[in-house]
Parts: structure tokens; sequence; C-alpha cells
């Protein structure tokens, strides 16, 4: 059985082929994204599975070239999958799995440190002593001691991310249609989205991006946030209007914007652009305010959470392929 892999970097193909030596796949490694810019490049009867990620285009028209090139199973090595057709899966009979967890905590600590590093000045301070200043004008932070903080989304990340602020003896309340019993326990309150934006001095988004969604963080729900909020993003870009946020930075209402995901991402993540002139107004912009973190989607690269990614991925692959479901029956979409 050949798998076609996109949007693959060296690291995958280092650790995909490691683990590939208990099930014995073809692995063909392709850089680019995949969408309908080179679909037509897969040549028919030739693989049986592809293996995408966070910014490949799943289109209806890209979903029925593969399934008239012979492609019988689409692995999502992510959790998410905004970026899929489903109904276009199902149309053409074709089988979707995704990896539903892998290390949450991986992306929770990511969370906390663009939170830290913002807050207070490691970054920067990181710079100056390089260069021999020592000054601590500009430097000052606050404590997360005592201080509220919201989570929006309580999934497995969500409640990672809860009981590390609650280490830090932070107050925690969150908002998520299924409350968590064992978050409640722990002593976090579930709120309303709205109350939640209006008494959170920090707020994290740890939610999918879903249709009804998106642009959840908007020029309405960020005139309701409490004055020099602090806003994290690790999810998916398209929670926060950027253009939206932008203008909350100018005014003074976001104290601090933290963003490891970008709306418009796929041009951009993933790549080396340091030689190259950024067209993009947007981040453009948000990367010249200080007060302003973005990582390049980064928040789920470890060590550990790669090792599960893959090894979730290719056991589905073949349990597909043997006619059964996985260990983990979340990894079956369609």
């Amino acid at each position: 059985m050949k798998i076609l892999f996109f949007s693959a970097k060296p690291y995958d193909r280092d650790f995909f082929e490691r683990s590939n030596k208990t099930y014995g796949f073809e692995l063909e490694f392709w850089e680019t994204h995949l969408g309908p810019h080179v679909v037509d490049a897969i040549k028919k009867d030739t693989y049986k599975a592809v293996c995408v990620f966070v910014n490949d285009k799943l289109t209806a028209q890209v979903i029925a070239t593969l399934a008239e090139k012979g492609i019988k199973y689409i692995a999502l090595r992510c959790a998410g999958f905004n970026n899929v057709d489903l109904d276009a899966v199902k149309k053409h009979g074709l089988r979707l799995c995704r990896v539903p967890a892998y290390s949450p905590q991986a992306v929770a600590e990511h969370a906390v440190a663009m939170l830290l590093t913002l807050n207070r000045k490691t970054h920067k301070a990181y710079n100056r002593t390089r260069e021999q200043n020592f000054s601590l004008n500009g430097l000052m932070g606050f404590n997360l001691y005592k201080k509220t903080v919201g989570v929006i989304g309580t999934g497995k990340i969500g409640i990672a991310f809860c009981k590390i602020m609650l280490g830090f003896g932070c107050k925690v309340i969150a908002f998520d249609p299924f409350e968590n019993e064992e978050l409640k326990k722990l002593g976090i309150t579930y709120v309303t989205f709205n109350d939640l934006i209006k008494t959170a001095d920090i707020i994290s988004l740890h939610c999918p991006l879903t249709a009804d969604n998106k642009y959840l963080i908007n020029q309405n729900s960020l005139a309701e946030m409490k004055k020099n909020v602090t806003l994290i993003n690790t999810s998916r870009g398209a929670l926060i209007n950027t253009k939206d946020a932008i203008e909350a930075l100018k005014v003074g209402q976001i104290l601090s914007l933290g963003i490891d995901v970008y709306e418009q991402e796929e041009k951009l993540f993933f790549k080396d652009l340091s030689g190259s002139i950024i067209s993009d107004d947007d981040i453009q912009r948000l990367m010249s305010f200080p007060n302003v973190l973005v990582t390049g989607h980064q928040a789920f690269f470890t060590e550990e959470a790669l090792t599960e990614i893959v090894a979730s991925t290719l056991a589905s692959i073949f349990a597909l392929n043997n006619n059964e479901n996985p260990s983990d029956i979340n990894a079956i979409l369609v």
C-alpha cells in the first residue's frame, strides 16, 4: 500500500519512516500543500491513501479528483478538520481519519509559554542583554497569581491549560457547550461566553473552528472585554477577526496578543520566507506591534506530540485498510 504525504517537512519524513517499520507501507513525501493547484499531478491508481495537514485544502473538487485517482483513504495528521469538505468525502465513498488527541500538554504548554513571554517580556530581555543592555525600562509585567483566566473550549487541550493556570494560583472560568465535571470539581466555574469575555483578564482559545464560531473574537466581542485584556490563540486562526484585533490593539483594548495560528497562515507558515517580500498587510501590521507575539503554528511541535501523531495516523490507516476500526474510534470522521 502506497501513501502520498502532502505539506511534508524533513521532520515528517523522519518520524513517519521510523514508525513505518512496523507496517511496511510505501511512503512518498511531497512538500507542496494539497489543493486544486496540484491534485491533478497525482498519478492514477498509484496511491491508496493521502496524508494531509492543517493547511491542505480538501475542497469538493479536490476530493472528487482524489476519488478519480483511486484514493481510498484520507488521513489527517491533526485533530481539526475544518479544511475538509466532509459531505464530498461521503459522496465519493472515501474514508477519513484524523488524530483526535495527541499530547494536549504540548499545545497547552505553548499557550502558557506565549502568555509568560508577552507578560514578562523575556524575548525583549534576551535581545537586550545580548547587547549588554541590562536596563529594566519597559519590561514591567504583572503577577498571574489571582488573575482571572477565561478558557474558551475545554476539550483535552483546554483541560490541560486550565490545570496549569490553576497551578499559578489563577481564578479559572470556562465556556464550553459541554461542561467537564472533572474541571468543576477542581474549582473551575463555567460561565456564558458573554460573562467570560467581560470578566477575564486573560483569555485563551482552545476550541475547534466551525461555521458557527468563525470570528468568535470580533469587533463586538473585543469591545465587551476588559480593557488591557491578554488574548492567546493556539487553536485556529479564523477564530479571531484579524482586522478587528488590529484596531483593538491600536486603541489599547488588547494589552497583549499571542497567536500561534493565523487565518491566512497557509500562505506563510511552515515556510522560510526570510528572503521574500510578504504581501499580507495584516500579518505585517500585527508583527509591527511590540505587544504581539506570533509563532508559526508550532504549539504541537514536541517530540512526544509528533510521536503520537505518527503512531495514531499509521495505525488508523492500517485499520481502515483491513476493514477494522482503530483503537480510538474518534479517529474516524467518515
